[in-house]
């Protein structure tokens, strides 16, 4: 048994969750990765893994070791990354978290063009609207909107992002344009909410800040959502500008209010503090922030 070998797919099962995954990711068979980690459990003498026919479950001393042997193949490959010709040709699986529609408009298509530039490299991105736990849930960069709570995280400054309040021309023909805050009191708004959490509006005007909190029949926790009900004439909505970006230039969304300033919030690169950073996830942090 290779221990290393046996430690990546131990390293993967727990972050994957399945054999057959495991086994699909690697080209290698389902009963092949059981075994190397059946032997992995017998080097150990302790127990990783409890098995059963619908899922996987990480035993206690399988979740530490998780946490030792990740650590232990970061180290490994960034060890290697920066030996002879590997630091100039990174190689390995880079795991990426981020909110699904900021996924797919402003992620995604920078992708080509890295993977010109690193054909060894290889992305997973992880698509969720709530802040995943890195360290245990396997993620290398997260993409974090809005002010960071968290001290156990490194962050670097990606971008601001720019809000805007927005509706479709069709439903301000039929209900007329606000011309001033209070007007929004007559008007369907696009909730963004978690829970019975509604966010509100918040804005500049001149040094003044103001907030709002929008009442609506929608309410929703997805940004893809709020840019689908904008377009279908559901109400106004304050969104992310990249959300609607192209349909404000096509003309198919118009900007609302312009001489009050949404507030505008910082988008964050984050990953885990304390950790070397592999040369993998490294050129792929400085690319981003590079775009």
């Amino acid at each position: 048994m290779d221990r290393l070998d046996a430690m990546r797919l131990f390293v993967r099962l727990v972050e994957c969750g399945s054999f057959s995954a495991v086994g699909r990711e690697e080209g290698i068979g389902q009963p092949a990765v059981s075994k190397q980690i059946a032997a992995l459990e017998r080097h150990l003498g302790a127990q990783l893994v409890l098995r059963n026919s619908r899922n996987v479950v990480i035993t206690d001393a399988g979740q530490a070791f998780y946490e030792s042997a990740k650590q232990l193949i970061d180290d490994f490959d960034a060890v290697e990354s920066s030996v002879g010709d590997r630091q100039q040709s990174p190689r390995g699986l880079v795991r990426v978290s981020t909110a699904p529609g900021h996924g797919r408009l402003c992620v995604t298509p920078l992708l080509a063009e890295f993977f010109r530039r690193y054909p060894q490299v290889s992305v997973e991105i992880s698509v969720s609207e709530r802040p995943v736990d890195l360290v245990a849930e396997g993620i290398d960069i997260a993409i974090r909107h809005g002010r960071l709570l968290d001290s156990s995280l490194t962050a670097q400054q990606w971008s601001e992002t720019d809000f805007v309040l927005a509706a479709s021309p069709a439903y301000l023909a039929a209900h007329g344009t606000p011309s001033n805050l209070s007007d929004l009191d007559r008007h369907t708004c696009i909730v963004f909410a978690r829970g019975r959490e509604r966010y509100p509006w918040r804005f500049h005007s001149g040094q003044q800040a103001v907030s709002y909190v929008p009442r609506g029949s929608l309410l929703t926790g997805d940004a893809e959502h709020v840019r689908a009900a904008v377009l279908c004439g559901l109400g106004v909505a304050q969104a992310p500008r990249w959300l609607l970006e192209d349909e404000i230039r096509s003309g198919q969304v118009s900007v609302l209010l312009p001489a009050l300033q949404p507030e505008r919030l910082p988008l964050n690169i984050v990953y885990a503090a304390g950790r070397r950073v592999p040369m993998r996830v490294r050129v792929l942090i400085d690319y981003l922030l590079a775009q």
